[in-house]
């Protein structure tokens, strides 16, 4: 199978040693489980719902071309930037990100299986968390709607030892090895994922 993860710096594993994050920690353990995966981890550092939106499919078409298609799965988390402020606003505001969000998981339903992981606290502001809190959620409702399996980690991470003592010996809001792996340990064991992988495993 050839996975597609689609997000922010979250997905990306910034702030990590090891260089894994969630993605190659999640992808290590479907590999040493028996599961034949190609893995690309395109989350890029501050992107927003309307950056992935505009990106996600030439990405995944060069990826997954019509000859592996069968192959393909798509994962995508992202949230935090859109909450983010910016001139003291939201950098994405509420009603544009969840229309990215919907336009988004609309079409990659269409494109392969595809879940989504929802955006995780900064850490950095209480009105940029607060905000987080309130997207997570709404993602939530709409990926009932659509029928994409979402798994929403916000109140794992804002709770997660490892993860707050990593991102305070750091920049304040990406966790190292220990926080990664807490939240790859969480994700590992959600039904939604092991349901989503064994769906190219025949």
């Amino acid at each position: 199978m050839r996975i597609c993860f689609f997000g922010d710096s979250f997905t990306n594993g910034t702030g990590d040693e090891d260089g894994l994050g969630w993605v190659g920690r999640v992808v290590a353990r479907a590999r040493q489980t028996g599961y034949d995966v190609t893995a690309y981890n395109l989350g890029i550092r501050r992107d927003t719902s309307a950056d992935i939106a505009a990106r996600w499919r030439d990405e995944a078409e060069r990826r997954l071309p019509p000859v592996y298609r069968a192959e393909g799965l798509l994962a995508f988390s992202f949230g935090t930037n859109d909450c983010a402020d910016e001139n003291g606003a939201p950098r994405v505001p509420f009603g544009r990100a969840l229309a990215n969000t919907e336009s988004i998981l609309s079409e990659a339903t269409a494109f392969a299986p595809t879940i989504m992981i929802g955006p995780a606290p900064a850490y950095d502001e209480d009105a940029v968390d607060r905000r987080t809190r309130v997207l997570s959620e709404a993602e939530r409702e709409l990926c009932a709607r659509l029928g994409v399996p979402y798994l929403a980690i916000f109140d794992f991470v804002a709770s997660c030892d490892a993860w707050r003592q990593d991102a305070q010996r750091g920049d304040g809001t990406h966790p190292n090895r220990a926080g990664y792996a807490a939240l790859a340990d969480f994700i590992w064991l959600w039904p939604g994922l092991q349901n989503w992988l064994s769906l190219r495993t025949g």
